[in-house]
């Protein structure tokens, strides 16, 4: 269930002057622009920024560029952008830093339909000119690149069917190679990379209920290989995404230094989806709201920003 709390039917070309006049002057008016564009849907932004260029010939999100700053321009920048190239710029920029950041490349892969990621690598082309592919080969080596590329590459199908003798074999072929250590065994990346969710999700329980601990506490005996915190984390994100993403804004906000690029990634791409799952979990982990959290760990208009986001009253 999304948490952004959106108006009927707001006209376009309306929010495009609110936000024009919030550009303009000696100060941007940054309350002004939270009101609209943190009330607002992914069609409804689209339109926003059709009338906008079309009434004023400027590109909206470049005159955010230019007005904000800091958490709060990166957090408008990705909420402002179409799903799929938000998407796209995700990955890039998760490949782009010193130590590439596999866990985002994965669950941008792994979450999301297998159509919705063929969309995101098509937006990718089409913004950089290569393949997501392509750059998660230039960025990991070895057998991280393979593990990698076969989860950015193949395209899941989706089916709702289970093979229940099916999840059985596999569930033991991946306790077995948990049991030699033998992380990377080709069987072990075929069943993760190939196998449709909902097949891979009987899979998993199955093996809970055959050897009493799930696969991915099982896998974390050698919880500080790479390798094996990739499979952990597409295994995560496949089973549970929710509880993943609960995981991930629970991380970003409790270390020592808020990581405001996880706090903003979560919350810009499931606004729309299941941020309210995700809240409750929170809250039931934690005994505490997540917008009450939140707002103890950040400040300024990014914090106003987030906090609308997640559906709370910040008037």
């Amino acid at each position: 269930m999304a948490t952004i709390i959106v108006p009927n039917h707001p006209d376009p070309h309306d929010d495009a002057e609110v936000l024009r006049k919030a550009c303009e002057g000696w100060g941007t008016d940054e309350g002004g622009i939270i009101k609209v564009i943190g009330h607002r849907n992914a069609g409804q932004r689209k339109m926003i920024k059709e009338a906008y260029q079309s009434k004023y010939n400027e590109d909206l999100i470049r005159r955010f560029e230019k007005e904000l700053s800091g958490d709060f321009e990166r957090a408008v920048y990705r909420w402002m952008l179409e799903p799929f190239d938000r998407d796209a710029v995700l990955c890039h920029v998760s490949l782009k830093e010193k130590k590439a950041d596999f866990r985002t490349i994965i669950e941008l892969s792994c979450i999301p339909h297998a159509d919705e990621v063929l969309q995101m690598k098509r937006a990718y082309y089409a913004r950089y000119n290569c393949s997501l592919e392509e750059d998660v080969a230039s960025h990991f080596t070895g057998e991280m690149r393979m593990l990698m590329l076969l989860l950015v590459s193949v395209h899941r199908f989706e089916s709702d069917i289970t093979d229940v003798k099916l999840a059985e074999k596999e569930a033991e072929i991946l306790h077995d190679c948990i049991k030699k250590k033998e992380f990377k065994h080709e069987e072990m990346i075929r069943i993760v990379t190939t196998r449709n969710k909902t097949q891979l999700i009987a899979t998993f329980y199955r093996f809970k209920n055959a050897y009493n601990t799930p696969v991915t506490k099982s896998l974390a005996v050698d919880k500080d290989d790479n390798f094996v915190a990739a499979l952990q984390t597409a295994i995560k994100c496949i089973k549970s995404p929710q509880k993943y993403l609960e995981s991930v804004v629970s991380n970003a906000i409790n270390k020592r230094g808020t990581d405001e690029d996880d706090l903003t990634r979560v919350v810009v791409t499931r606004a729309e989806k299941d941020l309210a799952q995700i809240k409750d979990l929170f809250h039931k982990k934690n005994g505490v709201k997540l917008e009450d959290a939140v707002a103890k760990e950040i400040s300024g208009d990014y914090k106003k920003f987030i906090l609308t986001l997640l559906g709370a009253n910040c008037d």
